[in-house]
């Protein structure tokens, strides 16, 4: 009998369904993997569900393993945790995380999974790509001792860099949002809160999150002489004006690119990035990052409330305690 899994995919402007997946008999060096959760990266999946991924990037967008096609139909995700059921003995039973969609099952290459530390619950390591994303960021950013900081976007990487910037010594941490319920998230994190228009000036390094031209511009205006901003946000396929007049050249600012395809440290490798990763996630304040759940069966009515920000959530997880796995196909 063919083995099945069942997975959610893209199908058009903010509409996704549950489909069946074959579900290959694992080969030598391959583990099979039976999902406990995963994670809507809210910033990017809302994207990709509304067809925002402009042409040119198709090919630099593409979720590791993913299937379809940009725009529609297309299988995507990336943050997805489970246990090992099949495999190499010292991953049999074990907790991993792996950048693959929302799927019930799945067979990959044993190197494509890590290993959760037993420090970190498996609900909480839905975070590891965020995470990952935001050391990347701080390799990139090389924030300093004494430094004053303002991380402007409470999503899911802004929160996550300010995380991590908290536990920098001496370093002054603001998160700056428009949504003023972020600063509970805030306090949760052991950062400072500010609205844009009563953020702290004279910053000596910005991080941008917010994904929005506004936001980009008052970066730049929180900068100190000499200052640098490090760009996260990923617009698609929207153009974004850059305030280069006015006080940009006379204070002389940096603005550097981030992006987690491309490792920033060269001594590091992808998979010592996410190890990293996955053990700062110890901390228990991530959990303030998880701001919302849903259930596997429920991810095709949520995805499109989630696109039309109905859902405020920062980091939507996926449950699947309630699947049947013993139902045919999985």
């Amino acid at each position: 009998m063919t083995r099945t899994a069942r997975a959610l995919w893209f199908t058009s402007a903010e509409e996704s369904e549950i489909r069946t997946a074959p579900l290959p008999e694992p080969g030598q060096g391959d583990v099979e993997v039976r999902t406990l959760f995963s994670g809507v990266s809210r910033g990017t999946e809302t994207l990709v569900a509304r067809g925002g991924v402009p042409e040119s990037q198709h090919g630099l967008m593409r979720a590791p393993f993913q299937e379809g096609d940009f725009p529609w139909p297309v299988k995507y995700g990336y943050l997805n945790v489970g246990v090992v059921e099949a495999g190499p003995p010292d991953l049999l039973g074990r907790a991993v995380f792996c950048l693959y969609p929302h799927q019930t099952r799945y067979v990959v290459p044993a190197t494509a999974v890590t290993p959760i530390p037993d420090t970190v619950p498996a609900a909480r390591a839905v975070l590891a790509g965020t995470v990952e994303t935001a050391v990347n960021a701080l390799w990139d950013a090389a924030p300093l001792l004494g430094d004053r900081v303002a991380v402007v976007g409470g999503g899911m990487v802004g929160c996550a860099v300010a995380a991590l910037l908290a536990g920098f010594p001496g370093v002054q941490v603001q998160l700056v949002d428009t949504d003023p319920t972020r600063a509970t998230v805030a306090a949760a994190l052991g950062v400072g809160f500010a609205a844009p228009e009563t953020a702290d000036l004279d910053r000596d390094l910005v991080i941008h999150a917010s994904a929005t031209a506004a936001g980009l511009t008052r970066s730049l205006e929180l900068l100190r002489p000499e200052g640098r901003l490090i760009e996260l946000s990923w617009y698609g396929d929207r153009p974004v004006s850059v305030p280069l007049g006015e006080f940009f050249h006379s204070r002389r600012l940096t603005i550097r690119a981030s992006q987690v395809g491309v490792v920033a440290r060269p001594d590091r490798t992808y998979r010592e990035r996410m190890a990293v990763a996955l053990d700062l996630l110890a901390d228990p304040r991530f959990d303030a990052l998880i701001t919302g759940e849903c259930a596997f069966d429920d991810l095709p009515e949520v995805m499109p409330r989630l696109a039309r920000d109905e859902i405020r959530a920062l980091c939507h997880r996926v449950d699947y305690s309630a699947v049947d796995y013993a139902a045919a196909g999985d």
